[in-house]
């Protein structure tokens, strides 16, 4: 057992929240119950998630992406309202880290993803220390990476091939970074890697000669939270279950 504010504390300064600029709050966003036995660990808060916390009995949610994001309508209605029903009406309180959680240089996204590729990392892809760049112990294929790919994550990625080169040196970044494809073309790498793909980024993937994978946003932020779980289980003695909601996205 962990008292709540304990937990916030530890959280906060374990995955270093002042450090980052972001687009929604860190940390505690919803206030439960003071004593936490039990936490239930997801990609996003959504109502399914919500639902087998409750069904767990779980006195906490720790998630990636949480709620009142920049730009949210603040009115609380629909399906913001039944979300936020839910946690109070069940005394849950609910942790959301999200750019912390995508940077911890062990137990973040971009670590837990480039352990399950066997990915080294050399340095990080930005100033915020938000993405990586490393490399592959041998030169690969772009399709037979991609085929490692949707091995380990389960979901086929979209695969943009950028000449006929192979893959060694690749600069990764989970979930929407598409917009960091910039970032790595400034570090000469083979490949880039992120969640989600949009229109233009296949056009710059080609032009600069460089391949390009989605893995998806959800497929690929699965990790993080989940050993962050691991970890408060380990240092606290407390159940932390992992929960996933699928989505192909």
């Amino acid at each position: 057992m962990i008292e709540r504010d304990e937990l916030e504390r530890y959280l906060n300064a374990l995955l270093n929240i002042s450090k980052f600029k972001d687009y929604a709050p860190n940390g505690l966003q919803v206030e439960g119950r003071k004593s936490i036995h039990k936490v239930v660990t997801g990609v996003t808060a959504c109502q399914a998630l919500l639902e087998a916390a409750v069904e767990y009995g779980a006195d906490a949610v720790l998630v990636h992406h949480g709620y009142f994001w920049r730009g949210d309508n603040p009115v609380v209605r629909g399906m913001h309202q039944r979300r936020l029903a839910t946690l109070l009406k069940h005394n849950l309180s609910l942790f959301a880290y999200h750019l912390p959680l995508d940077a911890h240089s062990e137990l973040g996204n971009n670590a837990q993803l480039a352990k399950r590729l066997s990915l080294t990392s050399e340095t990080v892809l930005n100033e915020q220390g938000v993405g990586n760049v490393g490399i592959l112990a041998e030169p690969i294929s772009l399709e037979a990476f991609g085929l490692k790919i949707e091995q380990v994550l389960q979901r086929k990625p979209v695969l943009v091939a950028g000449g006929e080169h192979l893959i060694q040196r690749v600069a990764w970044c989970t979930g929407g970074a598409q917009a960091y494809i910039q970032e790595a073309l400034g570090f000469g790498v083979d490949a880039y890697l992120s969640g989600e793909i949009s229109e233009h980024t296949t056009h710059s993937a080609r032009e600069n000669q460089l391949h390009y994978i989605a893995a998806g946003h959800h497929a690929t932020e699965r990790y993080g939270v989940q050993a962050v779980g691991e970890h408060l289980a380990l240092q606290f003695g407390i159940e932390c279950q992992f929960v996933e909601i699928d989505n192909p996205a």
